[in-house]
């Protein structure tokens, strides 16, 4: 069967730019109005996530019962937090390495596209100044099951005209390895191996991933 690679998807936060800290901080405000604690251990098991899902998987971790107005309220500080925080993003915060991989894939003609669960991810495309790589960036508007659900990488394919099967995904969230599996997509992970460990390629970093020994 030939499962011949012919789309390239990535993943926004932490593989295109790294904007964690921006993630953490944007949360970690509106509970601290809350009285609430949120710690960077506490960020990881967001990571990948949706907004919603990070909300609940936050109460659930606290043990704190949010009511859905209380979620609604908080999900929306922590989105403005994070708009004030990336105002000044610039093509200088793309992660090393991800340009060279991007014009690399471009010019071999391979469909590139990006999958990300943040609501954001077309303001922070057009902020990087890298709209002219992608043919859709899909984002936590896209579809309403985000991640470790396949429904954003299947979405993104289906717009992208690639079956599944020619899809290579690239993630650090052990969410998005997880979905992109379940899409019926290889993936490249990004990150320790405890977190994207069911990756069928690991890297350290972005800069460690070596194209020909995937694509060929």
């Amino acid at each position: 069967m030939n499962n011949k690679v012919k789309a390239v998807i990535f993943d926004l936060d932490g593989v295109v730019t790294d904007t964690a800290e921006y993630h953490y901080q944007s949360w970690k405000l509106p509970l601290k109005e809350e009285g609430i604690d949120f710690s960077k251990k506490d960020n990881e098991k967001l990571r990948g996530l949706s907004r919603r899902v990070s909300v609940k998987t936050i109460a659930q971790t606290k043990e704190i019962d949010f009511s859905r107005e209380k979620e609604n309220e908080i999900m929306k500080k922590k989105n403005d937090y994070y708009n004030e925080m990336i105002v000044d993003l610039d093509k200088s915060d793309m992660i090393n390495g991800i340009h060279e991989i991007l014009l690399d894939l471009k010019n071999k003609n391979y469909k590139l596209a990006v999958a990300s669960a943040s609501c954001n991810a077309k303001k922070v495309i057009k902020s990087l100044e890298l709209n002219h790589f992608f043919e859709i960036v899909a984002d936590g508007n896209s579809v309403n099951k985000s991640k470790p659900a396949p429904d954003l990488f299947l979405f993104t394919a289906n717009n992208l005209g690639v079956p599944a099967k020619h899809c290579l995904v690239i993630e650090d969230s052990k969410a998005g390895v997880i979905g992109a599996k379940k899409a019926g997509m290889k993936v490249v992970g990004i990150g320790p191996k405890d977190r994207i460990g069911k990756a069928d390629y690991c890297y350290e970093k972005i800069s460690d991933i070596n194209l020909d020994e995937i694509l060929l």
